[in-house]
């Protein structure tokens, strides 16, 4: 039997399917964080949770994990990019078709279960990609935390600073977030809090993770906090509509989904869902399958195949 493998390599977790010919699912296996190999700790953090997420895989599968395993073709979708990881990706495994992608495309792969259509992923930072009937792709933001990523949490979280420090100041209204923040953080105040956020204490994922209280501020009825997630959901769905523009024509019908954590917030989901589906034609909707399905069909199409998926696992952020 031939086997086949997705690996969905990202910031948080890297998870691996191992399929048989017919696109059945036969085990999955997860691992530790793998996107950044700038340094040579990098690579090594990479090699481990590859070896380790497919190693499980094949264990769940019933299958021997050798020390280089043989696939009849493999994905991988990277966060942080693919160009650095292709090199270290081959002396870990055996296969002729090896195909080294970005997160966005297994997650669009995944979302429509490799149909066309538009994915609007939203996490730490944010971007949306597409691709049309005829192969074409656009991709539109993703640019990172300093000159985009509008919609995502980092930027929601830096939106409610902002507030917080204007009202501390006497020039923003008031607002929960402001003793939300504090309380959460142990700040003295808001100056103090930027101090810190601009500090190794504070990593960008664990600045990301304070959206979540401008949720909470929200849906208690905070107006600052439910304009800045509305303003996200507006960003977001502007990237879409923008892919949307550049692959199709108007009144066509075109399949939106939407990822990542800062859809968890269902201000933002429903905005985003409402502002999408305004445009004629636009399904908007949650993803078919998770990020490693979908690299596992990006691994079968490489090797000219188009099964249907399944045993697939359900797909949990």
């Amino acid at each position: 039997m031939r086997l086949f493998l997705g690996v969905d390599g990202g910031q948080s977790s890297t998870t691996a399917l191992v399929g048989g010919d017919t696109g059945r699912i036969l085990g999955t296996g997860s691992a530790g964080p793998c996107n950044h190999v700038g340094a040579s700790e990098g690579r090594e953090k990479l090699t481990l949770a590859v070896r380790e997420c497919v190693s499980r895989a094949l264990e769940h599968a019933g299958l021997k994990a050798t020390a280089r395993p043989q696939f009849e073709a493999a994905c991988f979708g990277m966060s942080g990019g693919p160009d650095d990881k292709h090199a270290i990706l081959g002396r870990i495994l055996e296969t002729p078709s090896l195909t080294v992608t970005t997160d966005a495309v297994i997650a669009l792969s995944g979302a429509t279960a490799g149909k066309p259509g538009i994915i609007t992923i939203a996490g730490t930072g944010s971007i949306s990609f597409g691709r049309d009937a005829a192969g074409r792709t656009a991709r539109v933001g993703g640019w990172g935390y300093v000159f985009g990523d509008e919609g995502g949490a980092f930027d929601i979280t830096r939106q409610a600073l902002r507030a917080a420090l204007r009202h501390e100041e006497g020039w923003g209204p008031e607002t929960a977030l402001h003793p939300m923040l504090l309380a959460e953080t142990g700040a003295a105040d808001a100056n103090d809090l930027l101090h810190r956020f601009y500090t190794s204490d504070y990593p960008r994922p664990r600045i990301a993770a304070f959206a979540k209280l401008v949720d909470e501020a929200g849906l208690n009825g905070d107006r600052v906090a439910r304009d800045i997630l509305h303003a996200a959901a507006q960003q977001l769905a502007a990237l879409s509509a923008s892919v949307r523009m550049q692959l199709w024509r108007t009144g066509d019908p075109v399949a939106v989904a939407y990822i990542g954590g800062v859809f968890r917030s269902s201000m933002v989901r429903e905005r985003f869902r409402a502002l999408t589906e305004l445009e004629e034609g636009n399904r908007c909707g949650p993803p078919i399958f998770g990020p490693a399905a979908g690299a596992l069909l990006q691994a079968y199409h490489a090797a000219g195949l188009d099964p249907v998926l399944e045993n697939v696992p359900e797909f949990k952020e």
